[in-house]
């Protein structure tokens, strides 16, 4: 009978011995999985941090060039009716002080930048902002660009062109974009058309993008980049003027250029 309790006894601890060895298994178990979610989260919060930090390390070298507002026909606001008042008071302008940047306070910009040695392009950047005592600029940070008498100002002009390509030409391939730097830059210094990067993105009528607002999209790398490939003379489309998409084009005029070569979804043509 004492052998019959005495086995049952120790069938019972070592049940119990076997559960707390499984128990303890357990939680060892928990802790290493723990510790391998723990050291999982720490390095995803890591690369997620630097992916993150680094494009905003990379843009600030633009910082100034965001920060720069640029009016031009279309715009609206109260930057604009600084300008119209300033305009009216030194009579370059005489109609209403609206906040609309039409015909007529176009007009009047070219007037002002005629008189004052300018260029004439009826766009109010840096240079026309300050020629009238208006401060634009709104980064926290960037001394002011030097200022170019040749048409094509790189520190200024390199940001303003790669949001007009990452307007104009985003989706296309990356020749395609250099191509359509290069069509603004041909304009530029062309005598059709005004001879400066701004007067000719902001040219009334003369881009998509600046009628829908994409030119305010901030720029991908590959625009920034064919934007300095256009700046540095590459030009894919050997002097083209115009390009056009032909599955969206609605002008009947642009029909009537001479088509030199097609890249992706444009064409270009003289």
């Amino acid at each position: 009978m004492n052998k019959k309790r005495n086995f049952t006894k120790n069938k019972e601890e070592n049940n119990l011995l076997i559960e707390r060895r499984i128990l303890l298994k357990k939680r060892l178990l928990n802790k290493r999985f723990l510790a391998i979610f723990l050291v999982a989260i720490s390095v995803f919060s890591i690369m997620t941090f630097y992916e993150f930090k680094k494009p905003v390390e990379s843009s600030t070298k633009y910082e100034y060039y965001q920060g720069s507002k640029v009016l031009y026909w279309g715009t609206t606001g109260q930057d604009v009716k600084d300008v119209q008042w300033k305009l009216r008071n030194w009579k370059y302008y005489n109609g209403k002080v609206d906040g609309i940047y039409g015909a007529d306070t176009y007009r009047a910009v070219r007037r002002f930048q005629s008189k004052n040695g300018l260029k004439v392009d009826g766009v109010v950047g840096l240079s026309t902002a300050r020629a009238m005592g208006l401060n634009f600029a709104t980064a926290s940070r960037g001394a002011a660009p030097a200022t170019s008498t040749a048409g094509i100002n790189r520190k200024d002009d390199v940001y303003l062109l790669a949001r007009a390509i990452h307007g104009e030409a985003r989706g296309e391939p990356y020749v395609g974009k250099v191509a359509v730097g290069a069509v603004i830059l041909n304009r530029v210094r062309h005598p059709s058309f005004p001879n400066t990067v701004a007067g000719v993105i902001y040219q009334p009528l003369a881009f998509t993008a600046v009628a829908d607002g994409q030119i305010n999209l901030a720029p991908g790398k590959d625009s920034i980049k064919a934007a300095r490939d256009s700046l540095n003379g590459w030009d894919p489309t050997y002097g083209c003027i115009y390009y056009w998409n032909p599955a969206t084009a609605t002008s009947k005029w642009i029909w009537s250029r001479k088509v030199t070569l097609k890249i992706g979804k444009h064409w270009f043509g003289i």
